[in-house]
């Protein structure tokens, strides 16, 4: 079976694990029965987030009901030492475990938010003293951001890493992946189907791992979605002439009217946080409608509807994407399926 030591962690995986989104969508029970099925399969290495809201309690009502031995790793958006220990502390609970083996700072945006993390009294400092504690085995942190990537290689705090990596998001293995695996930083490679947007499987799978020493993590809510994709990673992943060609027109099809989430067209001078919104149609098809109801989705639609078209962020996209028209499409997706049944 393919399988890999994650960095400097020195912790053997299989490529292929396990990613705790898709599960807060289902009833609890088909939630726990996915999770022991992929276990029950070969997954050894499983990935959620104090965010990911049931997530960690139906990971460990699944895990409770197996003795193979499963990585765990979970994730805080906290920024402060005191905060991200207090998130820890409700991880340990809801995993049901004393010990959880990568502990994660989560989605670190810009400068501002690595400051935060990395400063004396951020959730660096706590997660140090965590680790200290016996309570997690190794320190990584997530980015959709290269550039800051880059920067968090060069300062080396963190024994992992997460990056966006898919045929719509490629970029990272240009510069970041290569990087990290130099370092012997370990690289956990998340949204290989770009956040649900790639609907071919055998594809997206297949091109991820058609980089060596990184591991992936799909999630699934159901155990035939999970044996549909365990069955290809337990194939070859040699992509044929065929199959490049449709990744092509699939790329092609998206051009204009995907958000690679690389954040160069922030800051916005009205504080709409862009590559949220462009995401909205697979952020609700993955997280469900609840997701816009949440705090932060919620005040982040609220300033999107004030969009003044100023055209800031047109000058600023790499991908020269029509913005301001991709705002107003995806606030009046929202309206036009928040009504519905």
């Amino acid at each position: 079976m393919n399988r890999m030591i994650l960095g400097k962690t020195g912790i053997e995986i299989t490529r292929f694990g396990f990613g705790g989104i898709p599960i807060q969508r289902v009833e609890e029970k088909q939630a726990v029965e996915t999770v022991r099925h992929a276990v029950a399969k070969g997954v050894d290495f499983i990935d959620t987030s104090r965010a990911y809201t049931t997530s960690e309690r139906r990971i460990g009502l699944a895990l409770k009901k197996t003795n193979q031995r499963v990585v765990l790793a979970s994730k805080s958006r906290a920024r402060t030492s005191d905060a991200v220990q207090k998130d820890l502390a409700t991880s340990l609970k809801e995993l049901q475990k004393d010990y959880i083996d990568i502990y994660q700072c989560h989605f670190v945006q810009n400068d501002d938010d690595y400051q935060q993390v990395i400063s004396p009294g951020g959730a660096l400092e706590g997660l140090i003293q965590a680790k200290k504690s016996g309570l997690i085995g190794h320190i990584g942190i997530t980015s959709h951001n290269l550039h800051l990537m880059d920067r968090i290689l060069d300062d080396g705090h963190f024994e992992t890493i997460m990056v966006c990596f898919s045929f719509l998001e490629p970029k990272a293995r240009e510069t970041i992946i290569p990087k990290a695996i130099e370092n012997n930083v370990g690289v956990i490679a998340m949204k290989s189907f770009s956040g649900g947007i790639i609907d071919h499987p055998e594809l997206a799978i297949k091109y991820a791992l058609s980089y060596p020493d990184i591991a992936i993590i799909p999630g699934v809510e159901s155990k035939d979605l999970f044996d549909q994709n365990w069955n290809v990673f337990l194939g070859t992943h040699e992509l044929s002439d065929k199959e490049k060609q449709e990744i092509e027109k699939i790329i092609k099809q998206y051009d204009k009217n995907f958000c690679r989430r690389c954040d160069y067209c922030q800051p916005c001078s009205e504080d709409i946080p862009i590559q949220l919104i462009l995401g909205l149609r697979w952020a609700l098809k993955r997280f469900g409608k609840g997701f816009a109801e949440e705090e932060w989705p919620r005040k982040s639609i609220a300033k999107a509807r004030s969009c003044s078209e100023c055209g800031e962020c047109l000058d600023r996209c790499p991908y020269q994407l029509p913005v301001p028209d991709l705002i107003k499409e995806n606030i009046q997706w929202l309206d036009d399926n928040l009504t519905k049944p």
